[in-house]
């Protein structure tokens, strides 16, 4: 999986939406598949228009350090899934707790090329992955 410096550095590359639109698709393919079975109800991030699953593993180390699966069922929308993942997985939970997302897709210029839907849905993404963290930590103490 590519880091989100790489993500980000490709994405200065592209001068075009379209073209950022298509390698956003090229990430979402990329995603590996999520764990038989996961793709269920208890794993759907609510607030997302297109359907959204996310599964997180913590490790046992002190603080823990998570990471995490997903999946969509739209194309640009699991593109914007991996961003997510690249972002976060493999973080350790006060890491994720700290880490602006917004900032984050603020340098790849997402807010002014997203729909409201979609951003509404990245941002229930972070959400859902913070918490995780959140649980992660609670669970460790």
């Amino acid at each position: 999986m590519q880091t989100i410096d790489d993500i980000t550095a490709d994405f200065e590359l592209l001068d075009d939406w379209e073209d950022r639109y298509r390698y956003l698709i090229e990430l979402g393919r990329a995603l590996a598949p999520m764990p038989e079975g996961t793709v269920n109800d208890a794993n759907k991030v609510p607030g997302c228009v297109s359907q959204v699953w996310l599964v997180s593993e913590a490790d046992d180390a002190r603080p823990p350090h998570l990471q995490f699966r997903g999946e969509s069922d739209a194309h640009i929308v699991r593109g914007l899934v991996a961003i997510a993942l690249a972002l976060f997985s493999g973080r350790s939970a006060p890491e994720i707790m700290a880490t602006d997302a917004e900032a984050a897709f603020a340098r790849l210029g997402l807010q002014e090329h997203l729909t409201p839907q979609r951003s509404n849905g990245l941002r229930s993404m972070v959400n859902r992955i913070k918490a995780d963290a959140e649980a992660a930590l609670a669970a460790a103490a």
